[in-house]
Parts: structure tokens; sequence; C-alpha cells
């Protein structure tokens, strides 16, 4: 049986080209609306996923996404934001977009088109069963990332992935499949609009919920951050005068000694017992 690409399915608008802007806009917004039902319903998917990421990664291993297109860079993009937000190692959490990182701008030919590239990726960073591996396509036809998938199988690494379409070829591979059926696309096929929408938010989901199980979330607080600007300077300030009840004057000193929030706070603490 042929799989139904819902995300290329003609959509229920024809003639865009002959809606004004109001009409343009209205309708796109209209059809993202069905952007957070489809991750509602998905949530007991989401959850299985990320308690097995925490699994694996409370006791070292690493989380890798591997996509082409879109996917692929939301994948990276994912990755990237970790050690920013929750000062994890760079090698934590991995995106790996087909054709390398000269795809994230530009479309390089035939890349999500080969089997065996993603193994050959993923093996650069020694992947091993300790880690998990998410495939992210919103067709769940991709090759590049069914061909890594099914590899990484082989040899015993936890898979899950995210695909805006049912039972599809990638999603029948994995043992940990999210599947956000938001239907299909304002322009046909155009799977940056709704499936991308929704495969960041899911990716978010994952990522944030794993990291605050990790423990690198206090209350609701960016703890572990990095310091790489001044508003972020500023944040740590005003977190360390809210915890510990102090002034700015000492909060900058505490956050100047020991450039970074959760040392400042646990330091300070520690001195007062």
């Amino acid at each position: 049986m042929k799989l139904k690409l819902t995300t290329e399915q003609a959509s229920d608008y024809n003639d865009l080209e002959k809606m004004d802007t109001l009409q343009l806009l209205s309708n796109m917004n209209k059809e993202d609306k069905s952007v957070p039902q489809a991750i509602e319903k998905a949530i007991p998917q989401i959850q299985k996923l990320v308690d097995a990421i925490y699994s694996k990664m409370k006791d070292g291993g690493r989380l890798f996404y591997i996509g082409a297109g879109t996917s692929g860079r939301l994948g990276v993009l994912d990755a990237s934001e970790c050690p920013p937000t929750y000062g994890v190692p760079d090698n934590m959490v991995i995106g790996i977009i087909a054709g390398g990182d000269s795809a994230l701008r530009k479309a390089v030919e035939n890349a999500e088109d080969n089997t065996e590239l993603a193994w050959q990726d993923l093996n650069k960073y020694a992947i091993t069963k300790n880690d998990v591996l998410i495939g992210i396509a919103a067709s769940g036809t991709t090759p590049y990332v069914i061909g890594g998938i099914k590899e990484a199988k082989r040899h015993g690494i936890v898979t899950g992935c995210i695909t805006c379409n049912k039972n599809s070829p990638l999603s029948l591979e994995v043992d940990h499949p999210i599947e956000l059926v938001v239907g299909p696309e304002f322009v046909t096929g155009s799977t940056r609009m709704k499936a991308g929408t929704a495969q960041k938010i899911a990716l978010n989901m994952i990522s944030t919920t794993v990291m605050i199980k990790l423990g690198r979330v206090r209350g609701n607080k960016m703890i572990d951050m990095q310091l790489s600007n001044k508003k972020l300077v500023n944040r740590a300030v005003q977190m360390i005068m809210n915890e510990l009840q102090v002034d700015e004057g000492m909060a900058g000193k505490l956050l100047a000694e020991h450039k970074n929030v959760r040392k400042a706070i646990d330091s300070y603490n520690s001195h007062k017992k």
C-alpha cells in the first residue's frame, strides 16, 4: 500500500495568488491552529521518548538528531541551543543535517537520498548504545534518516522519530515514534510551515523536559546558562538577588567570582551554614 503523505496533499486553498494580504495571513493562521492540537494528541508518545532519553542521559549518554532540509535544520537548532541555555557540553546534544553544515544555508543536492550517509555522519561522533538517536522527517520517508535509524537499531541504539504522517516507514522503524499529523500544508508540500512548526514545538518539549529532569533548571530558572552577553549577565544577577535575597552589589560580586549562577548560589549558602 502506498503511503498517504498528508503533508503533501493539496490544501483546501486554491489560487493563493488571487488572495489579498489579509486573506493570506488569516488563512495561514487558521491552518496553524491545527499544530497545538496535533501536539496535544502526541503527548503520550513524547513522554515515552523523553523517559527513554533521560534514562540514557542520566548515565552519561548523548542525544542525537538527524534530518534533511528543514527537519535537519530544526534538529541542529535545538542541539545548538542546549549549551547556552543549560550549560551542558557541546557534545551532549548533537544535531546532524544531511549534506553537512553547508546544508544549513543552501540545499545540498541528493544528500537526503543517500541511505548510508547518516550512519557515516554518526560514526564521526562515535555513537554507541549508550546514546539515543531521533530521526526528524516530516514525510517519514527520507532515505538519509531511515538508513541512519536502521543502522542504529542494528547496533542496539534506542531510536525515536518526529514525523507528520501516521504509520510512515520511519515511524515503523523506530522504538519511540512521535507522529504530529497536522494535515496538508497551506502551500502544498511546503513542510517548513505547519510540519516545521510542529516539529520545533516537539523538539522544544523534548530537550527542555530532559534538561529539567537532569537538574539543569532550578525553580523555573536557567541556573546553568552561559553568560555570553550583558543581557544574560543582568538576568543572572537578578536570579542571584531573588534566590538569596541579597542586593545587586553582592549578587554581582558573587557572579564575578564564580562565573555561574548555580555555583554562586551554592557557595553563598554553604558559607551560611
